[in-house]
């Protein structure tokens, strides 16, 4: 019966996480006609509306358009770039709060009021008429997304407390992020051609509610009780100068800001450089799903084969990426740009499947094993990079370049990935000096304390 409720919340959290990338990514094709149509820019928020403002009609309109397509105007751009900023930067901000309160109140609590904000969220999108309110449903996305990614992440974390079968089910939860991002450019863009703008999020919603009565079906409120049992979870200040930690986390916010950087910029780059038409600006980054779930795939099964190297798969990838960053520049047509992308991609899936698992082993032996303080940090250092992707992307490549810009990027992961080195003796620690001595000093607390040390001695 336990296991099977795990794999159920399992798919609670994949759902919840596939939920808030598909919503990150659905508005791709209907928000700058959207903008433009609320501000009167010529065109009409509806089926027959062009794409991105690029002047091409209704009928040639990509359903898989870039991230960040292009507007009209220097004002709509900024209205875009901050539109999308939004989730990240109050996700950054709510973050510290969410991971403290997790520890405290358990996960599925906060996971379930995660999934009713974001419910909340994608209905004001769906019924959304001026710019105020998309900017407030954006905002509401990263306050749910603070509560509901955190604690999914966490309660995996928790519910499979042992490797290899920690790291397959982080794995699959990467997968669905991926997935997501993939998904819901032409989920999005088919069902606003054929159907309207409120489709889409329609859609979602429903999704969203069904996976919390789900989820509320598994662990109802009056279960939340056992909560008082568990012991309180390090502060999140303390895990955040924990070197360790705190090269994990550097690591996570350093390899995602090429990717976070290349979504508002290749698009025009691409037209610019290379005269991409359409089509293969929409289908920049379909493929690069593949390689990012064959990466976790790979990760996945080397750390069940030789576990004590999981800092080495992810100065690997920290190298792949660096090196794929590079040479986007050097890419003349769109099936060479295809290339790079590709291995930013599986760079990231070996950092991610490899690093996320080291969060939750570290706090296991260094501090007490609660997890939300410590994804809180991992949801930060992704925020970090997507909040300023959108706003601080398109600068540079105007002051200095795009070719400057991916130079830059690739040799931070290049410079990082040495940095990693500092875990490889991470799998020979102990937890005799953190959560046995922990649990001792503060004396039993019931069944909590005495389930864990049973782990411990097993």
């Amino acid at each position: 019966e336990a296991r099977r409720q795990r794999r159920l919340l399992l798919v609670v959290v994949c759902v919840a996480l596939l939920l808030d990338n598909m919503l990150y990514m659905v508005i791709v094709p209907i928000i700058p006609d959207y903008i433009a149509a609320m501000r009167g820019g010529g065109a009409t928020a509806g089926p027959s509306a062009p794409g991105g403002g690029n002047g091409s009609g209704g009928g040639n309109r990509s359903l898989l358009p870039a991230r960040y397509p292009p507007a009209t105007g220097g004002n709509e751009d900024v209205q875009i770039g901050v539109l999308f900023a939004s989730k990240a930067m109050l996700q950054l901000l709510v973050n510290p709060l969410s991971g403290t309160l997790i520890d405290r109140v358990g996960y599925e609590t906060p996971l379930l009021a995660g999934l009713a904000v974001m419910f909340l969220s994608t209905a004001t999108f769906a019924f959304a008429e001026n710019y105020a309110t998309l900017f407030a449903a954006r905002s509401l996305q990263g306050l749910g997304s603070a509560f509901a990614d955190t604690a999914g992440i966490a309660l995996i974390a928790d519910r499979y407390p042992e490797e290899p079968a920690r790291s397959r089910a982080l794995g699959t939860a990467l997968a669905c992020i991926s997935f997501g991002s993939l998904a819901a450019p032409p989920f999005g863009g088919v069902l606003y051609e054929f159907a309207g703008k409120r489709v889409p999020f329609l859609v979602l919603a429903c999704v969203c509610l069904l996976d919390g009565l789900l989820l509320l079906a598994l662990a109802p409120p009056g279960a939340a009780a056992a909560r008082a049992n568990m012991p309180v979870g390090t502060p999140i200040h303390r895990l955040m100068i924990d070197p360790y930690i705190a090269v994990v986390a550097g690591a996570l916010a350093t390899c995602n800001i090429p990717l976070a950087f290349l979504e508002p910029t290749i698009a025009n780059w691409m037209k610019d450089s290379m005269g991409a038409s359409e089509w293969e600006v929409g289908l920049t980054w379909l493929p690069a799903f593949f390689p990012h779930v064959l990466g976790v795939y790979v990760t996945v099964r080397l750390a069940a084969a030789y576990p004590h190297l999981q800092w080495f798969y992810g100065a690997l990838g920290m190298a792949i990426i660096g090196a794929s960053s590079c040479l986007v520049p050097a890419c003349r047509n769109f099936g060479q740009v295809i290339i790079p992308l590709c291995g930013i991609c599986f760079g990231i899936a070996l950092v991610d499947t490899a690093l996320l698992p080291t969060l939750a082993f570290l706090v296991d032996v260094r501090h007490v094993s609660v997890y939300g303080s410590v994804y809180a940090i991992a949801d930060i250092s992704y925020s970090v990079a997507y909040a300023l992707g959108p706003i601080v992307a398109g600068q540079i490549v105007h002051t200095m370049g795009f070719a400057q810009l991916n130079l830059g990027m690739g040799l931070a992961n290049v410079l990082y990935a040495p940095v990693l080195l500092l875990l490889r003796n991470v799998c020979q620690m102990k937890p005799s000096h953190s959560e046995r001595n922990i649990l001792l000093e503060e004396g039993p607390k019931g069944l909590y304390d005495t389930i864990k040390m049973e782990e411990r001695k097993g």
